[in-house]
């Protein structure tokens, strides 16, 4: 696919972020009063392990648009795994994309999640816009509840369906701000909740990367049969630093991810 295919992709993937986050538009515009540009590190997206809706099928417009599976990456404890996804072209963002092993779930569980994707139209996956395209089936509070009960993730991809969890700052690229630590207190001073699980700045140079996040910001989402409010969608700040060969690390660590995903939880 053209670029120009892409970089609308791209800006209507953001522009549906900002509808459920609209913090984020705020702390965009903070940078953005300080520095030339802000640039975006990565996009998040979360989908199940099924056929219909797998990594495969999320990554299939990036792929088509000449990104490479660049990393992949394991979650023990939340029963998940990812990939990214890289652009040679530096300015574009890499896509992170992890997917739930449903099979983790309860049997229980797992017929709720596989009466979800039976209710999409086949080959969904194929739409243009199936990576932002919201939640195609319906879903009730309690059934949310009891994804929740057993997974934060599970519960949040059921009532959100397919569309970014979080965009990312990259820091480097900052005149404003030269570390993280700087930023962490910039957003603070601005009144923004960021997640402390695992400490406000996940990873470490010697990693190669340090990353923090806002809190998620509870939205009102209409179930079947009522509507409340619940965790949205977050904004993440992440910093790379070189490696032996002097070429900034471009991966993920998965220790540091697992705790960034908690920006979403519910008892956050």
């Amino acid at each position: 696919m053209l670029k120009p295919y892409l970089n609308k992709l791209l800006e209507a993937m953001w522009q549906d972020y900002l509808e459920i986050t609209p913090e984020a538009l705020r702390i965009y515009k903070l940078f953005s009063e300080l520095n030339y540009q802000i640039i975006n590190d990565h996009i998040a997206l979360r989908t199940f392990d099924l056929e219909d809706v797998n990594i495969e099928k999320i990554a299939r417009p990036f792929l088509e648009s000449g990104y490479q599976p660049s990393g992949e990456y394991h979650f023990p404890a939340k029963q998940l795994y990812a990939q990214h996804f890289q652009h040679e072209d530096p300015a574009l963002p890499k896509i992170f994309i992890s997917q739930l092993l449903t099979e983790s779930l309860s049997n229980e569980n797992q017929l709720l999640v596989h009466n979800l994707i039976a209710e999409l139209e086949p080959d969904s996956y194929m739409a243009d816009n199936f990576c932002y395209s919201g939640r195609p089936w319906n879903l009730s509070y309690k059934d949310y509840q009891q994804l929740l009960e057993q997974s934060e993730y599970a519960a949040w991809l059921a009532a959100f369906g397919f569309r970014p969890n979080h965009f990312t700052i990259f820091i480097n690229a900052l005149t404003s701000h030269n570390n993280i630590t700087e930023v962490n207190q910039f957003l603070k001073d601005n009144g923004v909740l960021l997640n402390s699980a695992g400490g406000e700045v996940k990873g470490s140079p010697d990693e190669y990367l340090e990353q923090s996040s806002t809190l998620a910001k509870k939205v009102l989402v209409n179930f079947s049969d009522c509507s409340a409010e619940i965790p949205g969608c977050y904004y993440e700040f992440a910093k790379r630093y070189p490696l032996d060969d002097g070429s900034l690390y471009q991966g993920f660590v998965a220790a540091s991810a697992d705790k960034i995903f908690e920006s979403t939880d519910t008892q956050s």
